[in-house]
């Protein structure tokens, strides 16, 4: 491994299962982290999700060889300002965030003439906060790396190699096909999550109470997603704005298509509709990207 000091800013999930999985499949690096809130801090000195924990950004970073940024997407070029007078000649900049064109901007503007590489593990729970990080979240999730024009090949092939050895399939790609692409498969479905919860907490002729009582599987993985760290969706919402609405416009049009075969009772489009999404599902399943067994191999069955 060519880092061998790392620091990790913001100490939540992804930070902080960076800082743990470092610690296990790389136990010769050196990681300092920082989080702007004083309790996670002191959780995360508590945790050990690094090997010294900072009051200040600045101190975190002073020898690092690689600086993760672990904040929300819309806090990025704050917090890189908060550093950027202490980052020593030839560190690499980086980030874990899920929308990848405003950061990388956002990033540069802060650190000019810094090297920025940033970087996208498609991987994380419903969970945040100090606690929820764990060590094996990166095992075979796929980490997308989104170097921008000119970018320093070695420097590419350098983070390649730290996502890896942290278990992680990569793929590097261009910024703005990856907000493309995460749109579809993260943004709008996180979309859907919270207004269909949303909607369920607002019906006047069903309770809340019922709502909670008699959700369905499918329905439980709504309130899942839903569950997930607000403020982070927020900012990926606004910072991944056009790419959003424009997945949004073709899903609103496919949604009507289906409203349209329900009034017709046209059964064969839903049918050919549901095989084609079966279909996708199972080859998710067959890449080793999620559990077929029932309940999908939850051991508590509670969603």
């Amino acid at each position: 491994m060519s880092f061998h000091r790392i620091a990790i800013i913001g100490l939540g999930l992804l930070g902080g299962s960076i800082g743990l999985a470092v610690k296990s499949h790389l136990p010769g690096v050196q990681t300092t982290g920082y989080d702007a809130d004083p309790a996670v801090r002191l959780r995360a000195s508590e945790r050990g999700l690094a090997d010294v924990i900072c009051s200040t950004a600045a101190k975190a970073v002073k020898d690092a060889d690689l600086v993760i940024l672990c904040v929300p997407v819309g806090a990025m070029g704050a917090a890189a300002q908060e550093f950027a007078d202490a980052l020593k000649p030839g560190v690499l900049v980086s980030d874990v965030g899920s929308s990848k064109a405003t950061i990388t901007q956002a990033l540069q503007d802060a650190l000019p003439g810094v090297a920025v590489i940033p970087a996208h593990p498609v991987a994380g729970t419903e969970n945040s906060g100090p606690d929820a990080g764990f060590a094996s979240l990166f095992q075979q999730r796929w980490c997308i790396i989104t170097p921008p024009e000119r970018a320093d090949s070695k420097l590419v092939d350098r983070l390649v190699d730290f996502w890896e050895a942290l278990g992680a399939m990569v793929e590097v790609m261009d910024a703005a096909h990856h907000d493309r692409v995460l749109a579809v498969t993260s943004h709008i479905p996180h979309l859907i999550a919270y207004t269909i919860v949303g909607t369920a907490s607002d019906l006047e002729e069903v309770t809340r109470s019922e709502v909670i009582k008699y959700s369905a599987g499918g329905f439980r993985d709504f309130t899942r997603i839903a569950a997930s760290d607000p403020t982070m969706w927020r900012d990926v919402f606004l910072n991944n704005r056009e790419a959003v609405l424009e997945m949004l416009d073709t899903f609103l049009t496919d949604l009507a298509h289906m409203r349209e075969s329900i009034i017709a009772s046209d059964g064969e489009a839903m049918f050919d509709l549901f095989t084609k999404t079966r279909a996708i599902r199972r080859s998710i399943v067959a890449l080793g990207q999620d559990d077929a067994r029932p309940d999908f191999g939850r051991s508590d069955h509670k969603g």
